[in-house]
């Protein structure tokens, strides 16, 4: 996979570049990251990124002729290179929001060109022109694009094929099957005055299948009910969590 990064603060994306499973990623050449900086698109001295809002108020906006330039030059070189006509995605609380399932489509692309914003955002017409997509991490704001960004390239990293030292880490994640994921444990056995499930020590594989699956629904109902409304449980599944709402009241 090929991403392009329009951002003012390339360095900020060593946290996924040099450190963890991306980097080894990065580093093997399952994805492919490259950064274009405004600044480098900038003709007056000043090396200027930033500009007034027509119509007043607080803050500034990205400068559009540099960010159209730097948005230009990465579509050109991932199509250079191979990755075709790339989407262009900007990181923005008025996208749509980021969840499991649209980390798992976005994974299947070929490339990608992803606008990191700063100061108050971009200009309209730069939305209209050429921007494809937008994607939010929630309805919250923060600075700028690139943690929302970094946070969507770590996600799609791990359904990279051969980027996960277990290729079924990915399928057992958090949300992997629209529910959270079951309590984990490791030694030491008994930690604190608390001993690890006996079923977990059984070596009986379906009854740990079982009862990790009805964790993972216990969790789900306890702490994101919302998650359940849009699942169609099967026999199994409404059976163990009755059972885990039973054993929970009591």
């Amino acid at each position: 996979m090929q991403i392009g990064i329009v951002t003012l603060f390339p360095e900020m994306f060593s946290a996924i570049s040099e450190y963890g499973i991306s980097s080894r990623a990065v580093r093997s050449g399952l994805v492919k990251l490259d950064y274009y900086n405004p600044r480098d698109f900038t003709t007056d001295k000043h090396r200027t990124v930033d500009d007034k809002p027509f119509g007043g108020g607080p803050g500034m906006l990205m400068k559009t002729e540099p960010l159209l330039k730097a948005v230009a030059a990465a579509k050109a070189t991932v199509a250079e290179q191979g990755g075709g006509d790339a989407k262009v995605i900007y990181l923005s609380p008025q996208g749509r929001k980021i969840d499991q399932q649209a980390v798992i489509e976005l994974a299947r692309r070929d490339s990608m060109v992803m606008i990191c914003g700063r100061y108050q955002g971009i200009d309209n017409r730069m939305l209209e022109r050429e921007v494809d997509e937008e994607w939010s991490l929630g309805d919250f704001v923060i600075s700028g694009g690139e943690i929302a960004a970094m946070a969507l390239i770590d996600s799609i990293i791990r359904f990279q094929p051969g980027a996960l030292g277990d290729e079924d880490s990915a399928q057992q994640d958090s949300f992997a099957n629209g529910l959270l994921h079951s309590p984990e444990y490791t030694r030491p056995q008994s930690f604190m005055g608390q001993d690890v499930p006996a079923v977990l020590l059984s070596g009986d594989h379906e009854a740990i299948r079982k009862w990790r699956l009805q964790q993972s629904l216990g969790m789900t109902w306890l702490k994101r009910p919302d998650l359940l409304e849009a699942i169609e449980l099967d026999k199994e599944q409404e059976q163990l969590l009755e059972e885990f709402k039973r054993s929970h009241s009591n």
